[in-house]
């Protein structure tokens, strides 16, 4: 699993007295977490990065994999706005796709529950964050998960393909392939051929697996329905290809995003309050022109980010994960707390990264 040395635990205890200094409350939250929460949010998937075991009293658990679904919790029962909280303490994820890396760590982090102004909170945050790691040979990158939301939102398309695209956004992959055939630029999948060629023949075969007959004819009549509808208009295809490619200084960034959002009006707010993070980070001393985005940043690994995303990474260390990540999640606030939202941002920082920098650990 991974030892955490005293090194490590001194280094997360400095962090969090810096979040503590600026005004941050300090919070705890238990190591076994109730899985039903994180399953009813990620689906099943989460399993495969998570350990999963069983209490007798409360059933499924899970080793916390994170902070900020407890601290987000708390929030909605007992927090105001503005509240800022900070914690440090092990998190615990399977590393299948990186065998190497340590599966127990620990995370310092900082959140922002703040609904006036958005981009100050943004810029709060991110300032906090560049602040505490500014001694350190770290690239900082930002990126954006509304504004391709917006994007796909301002599609002209069906509402079941509308919503597949939603709910594949953090997975970049199954993103591209759908994109892909519901332009027309990938051929069906064998499977789904022969479903469409011949229904009559699945009804009437045996059963077998989990679904019903009734989820069978659903599927199949779905699958229909999107068949007839045709294929995307190329050229909607081409403005989420050119938003994707995005990569430059935020400063050429947010130019290129208003050249795109001509021919895409519903990308407007969300491309305008991008411009209002960037006067707001100007505003806290961070240099823009210089300030790197990814329209494609965090897709894969911050599922519960919804707007402003960033990361500091390793600039002489490709071998390491990201230093300290974070993000807006409002929706997730709004998820947890039965409707109603309480917009936050909030990032982690890994001090055992920081000690390996050091060549400490």
């Amino acid at each position: 699993m991974g030892v955490t040395t005293a090194a490590e635990r001194a280094e997360a205890v400095r962090l969090r007295q810096r979040f503590l200094d600026l005004g941050a409350q300090n919070v705890d939250c238990a190591i076994l977490q109730p899985a039903e929460t994180l399953l009813d949010l990620y689906g099943e998937d989460i399993r495969a990065r998570t350990y999963v075991t069983q209490d007798p009293s409360r059933g499924e658990v899970m080793l916390r994999p994170d902070f900020t679904v407890p601290v987000v919790q708390m929030h909605m029962e007992t927090g105001a706005a503005p509240s800022r909280y900070t914690y440090c303490g092990e998190v615990f994820r399977r590393q299948e796709d990186h065998p190497e890396r340590p599966a127990e760590y620990f995370q310092v982090g900082y959140e922002l529950f703040a609904d006036d102004d958005p981009a100050q909170a943004d810029a709060e945050v991110f300032a906090v964050f560049a602040d505490a790691l500014a001694g350190y040979d770290l690239r900082a990158v930002t990126g954006d998960i509304g504004i391709l939301t917006a994007a796909v939102m301002a599609l002209e398309i069906s509402e079941p393909r509308r919503a597949a695209l939603m709910r594949h956004i953090w997975r970049p992959r199954r993103f591209r392939a759908l994109l892909d055939r519901f332009s027309g630029r990938a051929p069906l999948p064998p499977s789904r051929k022969a479903l469409l060629k011949d229904a009559k023949t699945v009804a009437t075969a045996p059963m077998i697996g989990l679904r019903s007959e009734a989820e069978i004819a659903a599927r199949v009549a779905a699958l229909r329905a999107d068949a007839a509808e045709g294929p995307l208009c190329r050229s909607q295809v081409q403005l989420i290809d050119a938003l994707l490619a995005v990569r430059e200084t935020c400063s050429f960034a947010l130019e290129h995003l208003h050249d795109i959002a001509v021919d895409l009006p519903g990308l407007v707010p969300a491309v305008n309050r991008f411009e209002q993070r960037c006067n707001a980070l100007a505003a806290r001393g961070i240099d823009v022109s210089a300030l790197e985005f990814e329209a494609s940043y965090g897709r894969s690994s911050m599922e519960y980010y919804d707007g402003f995303v960033f990361g500091f990474v390793p600039a002489q260390r490709p071998d390491l994960p990201p230093i300290a990540t974070g993000g807006r999640y409002d929706a997730l606030t709004q998820r947890l707390g039965g409707g109603r939202a309480a917009p936050a941002v909030g990032g982690v920082i890994r001090p055992g990264l920081l000690l390996q920098l050091e060549g400490v650990a």
